[in-house]
């Protein structure tokens, strides 16, 4: 059963800059597509990132494009997250997610296609 554990979230001031990991457990991990998501309070979880399971593609929400960067090490089973130019807009409780269908080519920002999810990590950024 595939686990993912995310960390790297804190306090940062604006313009700032924060890397998330998520490890994964399980000896499929290259396989999945995995992507970042965010909920601030009172509002929906939304899409920040994703990336296919070769890590050839990438896919980001236009309000992190050029700020944010996905990228994965399947050696090592984790997926980061890469965020610069902080904003205080950023700040949200920030969850990584696996699509554990082998090789999965699809909707890769709707939160519905992503079956397994880290318990997420707080990022703060102050103005």
């Amino acid at each position: 059963q595939v686990q993912l554990v995310d960390s790297g979230g804190g306090l940062v001031q604006a313009g700032g800059s924060l890397r998330l990991s998520c490890a994964a457990s399980g000896r499929t991990f290259s396989s999945y597509a995995m992507g970042w998501f965010r909920q601030a309070p009172e509002k929906e979880r939304e899409f920040v990132a994703a990336i296919r399971w070769s890590g050839s593609t990438t896919y980001y929400a236009d309000s992190v494009k050029g700020r944010f960067t996905i990228s994965r090490d399947n050696a090592k089973n984790t997926v980061y997250l890469q965020m610069n130019s902080l904003k205080p807009e950023d700040t949200a409780v920030y969850y990584c997610a696996a699509n554990r269908a082998p090789y999965y080519s699809g909707a890769y920002t709707d939160k519905n296609e992503y079956d397994v999810w880290g318990q997420g990590t707080q990022v703060t950024v102050s103005s």
